[in-house]
């Protein structure tokens, strides 16, 4: 078996994964120059440079990044092969998840996943936007229609999308349509595709990525269209136009995740959903499908998505 300088690949995975040699030797305890010296032995091995070194910064080469993914993939094997034969296996795992769903979702239920597993520590980072799974960014993610070769995946959430407007704002709706004689009573049933246009919608542009993509789409699904004159407040993300909904500016389109009957502080309007199709899947190296953590973390998903109504059937 022919090897590299095994004592390189710590070193390697810091530089890395700190960009930094001098971070690097500090988490090591070693000197600066030390770490040096292990990348150039690990380089003159490789035949290949692994950093591009521009005044005091660096960053890998593509090379570089190539052989990072699969070797910080095997140091961690390594770690948790020994951890169980010492029956001392980590706990920890970390979980990367959308910035809306970790924030209006997950949060709210991490002290109860506490309660249940307190063994596990998890750490979690929040994305607005998922990059290429690997075990640099998480051991396990929340990913929206996954298709990675080593990975498996379990179906948390199929979106829809519908509006939804402050309490005191869905009031001031229903007096201008019943002033305007287009509902009977003071609260209606079931409101028109084309009224909603009468009032400001609230635009997300992050979740079709293009401006007012999000109404459009809305309402086409009710075979109508998006009329010059109506009003529209932009904003780059969905969590800050359910902000503004909140705060009685207009109608935004919210989710399942997002949204909740509990939440006084918000009405979802009496209209038709959207179909985005996207899935919101758990995903997690095939590989790793039985680590305790990640076995812990995907029951307890999989159980709590059930429970709250998010996974149907």
């Amino acid at each position: 078996m022919r090897l590299p300088p095994l004592k390189t690949l710590p070193v390697f995975e810091a530089v890395a994964r700190l960009s930094s040699f001098s971070l690097a030797a500090q988490e090591l305890h070693v000197s600066q120059s030390a770490v040096s010296h292990q990348i150039r032995q690990l380089e003159d091995w490789l035949g290949e440079p692994l950093f591009l070194r521009t005044g005091r910064s660096i960053r890998l080469t593509e090379e570089g990044n190539q052989y990072y993914e699969h070797i910080v993939a095997a140091l961690g094997q390594i770690q948790r092969a020994s951890e169980q034969l010492q029956g001392n296996e980590d706990s920890q795992i970390r979980l990367a998840a959308y910035s809306s769903f970790a924030v209006s979702w997950l949060i709210p239920r991490m002290q109860q996943l506490q309660r249940q597993h307190p063994q596990l520590d998890l750490d979690l980072e929040m994305l607005s936007d998922l990059p290429h799974m690997s075990d640099r960014v998480g051991d396990c993610f929340i990913a929206i229609n996954p298709r990675q070769r080593g990975f498996s995946s379990d179906l948390l959430y199929s979106e829809q999308m519908f509006p939804v407007c402050s309490r005191s704002y869905w009031q001031q709706m229903c007096d201008e349509l019943l002033e305007a004689a287009l509902i009977e009573g003071p609260e209606p049933d079931w409101i028109e595709t084309a009224w909603i246009q009468r009032f400001t919608l609230l635009s997300a542009t992050s979740i079709f990525e293009k401006k007012n993509e999000d109404w459009a789409r809305w309402l086409a699904a009710d075979d109508q269209r998006m009329q010059a004159d109506t009003r529209v407040q932009h904003f780059s993300h969905m969590l800050l136009a359910h902000e503004a909904a909140r705060h009685h500016q207009g109608i935004a389109l919210s989710n399942d995740y997002m949204f909740s009957p509990d939440d006084s502080g918000l009405v979802r309007l009496p209209c038709h959903n959207l179909d985005t199709g996207d899935e919101f899947h758990f995903a997690y190296k095939t590989s790793r499908r039985n680590e305790p953590a990640i076995r812990i973390l995907r029951q307890w998903l999989l159980q709590e998505a059930s429970r709250s109504g998010l996974r149907k059937g």
